[in-house]
């Protein structure tokens, strides 16, 4: 029997929890708050910050919409970026991604004050992670790679001395995952791939666990994988049904590729509820940071 990795059943657990701890919260006079900034007027960014405000009411943590229009410069970017940062009510806040063409994406990114990253991708908090080779971490976490490991954990897939294939090296998860997956506290063997990998299929056909963030429909075919491999499917698209017309979601792993597997976790409902589900994570650790003076 093929195992489903069901994201929105463990994001809804980690919800419940962390409505606990931020009710605790609330009774020693700490309010946790996320903010957004949206910057522009892209229907995928608006969906997906809507979306994380739903998550906030969820679980008690108050919402703070900051939204700018797509002609603002970078300097109108960094001007609402410091007023987050000053804003003694946001715990932490995210700037929604991309931001429109012709914008300093790194000079915004960079002037976030790190305590408040409630994504875990300011330079410093990463800078933290590649440090911290084991042990505790008292920095905020990258949400994706952590909410991939927390989604494994929960259904108790042992890491230690497996082989994982790495598929995609952006900045969100292919080149952030390797850092938490190589921390002695999960002790895995973690290899790379991108464009520039000669013998894709034969890494993945080694690997115990493939990641797949590429964005590319249907990359991991079903004889690519292993008999018995876990398969993380990262990547999202929009295709078009041949026979309808109509538009879907597809991610990298392709149905068939299901069939081989031990374990899967589908797209949607696997790793996009557990991302979102650490960002609140994030925002309620820096809650709790504050309320015991760390």
């Amino acid at each position: 029997m093929v195992l489903l990795l069901d994201g929105n059943a463990v994001s809804q657990t980690v919800k419940r929890d962390l409505r606990q701890r931020v009710e605790r919260l609330q009774q020693r006079g700490i309010y946790p708050g996320l903010g957004t900034l949206l910057v522009g007027d892209d229907p995928a960014s608006a969906r997906y910050v809507a979306g994380k405000h739903r998550d906030c009411a969820e679980v008690g943590i108050k919402s703070i919409r900051c939204d700018l229009p797509g002609d603002a410069t970078t300097d109108d970017i960094i001007t609402m970026v410091d007023r987050l940062n000053s804003d003694r009510s946001c715990t932490g806040f995210i700037v929604q991604l991309p931001l429109p063409k012709g914008t300093d994406t790194h000079a915004v990114i960079d002037r976030i004050d790190a305590s408040k990253d409630a994504d875990g991708m300011h330079p410093y908090n990463l800078g933290q992670l590649v440090l911290h080779v084991s042990g505790p971490i008292s920095t905020p976490l990258p949400c994706t790679p952590r909410g991939v490991l927390e989604l494994l954990d929960a259904y108790h897939i042992d890491l230690n001395g497996k082989k994982i294939c790495v598929i995609g090296r952006g900045i969100t998860i292919g080149r952030t995952i390797g850092l938490l997956l190589t921390r002695k506290e999960c002790n895995a063997t973690v290899t790379l791939c991108h464009t520039g990998t000669q013998d894709l299929h034969d890494e993945m056909k080694r690997a115990d666990i493939i990641v797949s963030a590429t964005g590319r429909p249907g990359i991991v075919r079903a004889e690519d994988v292993r008999e018995g491999a876990i398969l993380v499917d990262v990547g999202i698209s929009r295709v078009q049904d041949k026979e309808t017309g109509k538009w879907r979601i597809s991610g990298d792993i392709d149905p068939s590729a299901r069939t081989v597997a031990g374990a899967y976790t589908p797209n949607p409902g696997g790793v996009g509820p557990m991302t979102r589900a650490m960002l609140l994570t994030n925002v309620v650790e820096a809650a709790e940071r504050q309320a015991s003076g760390k």
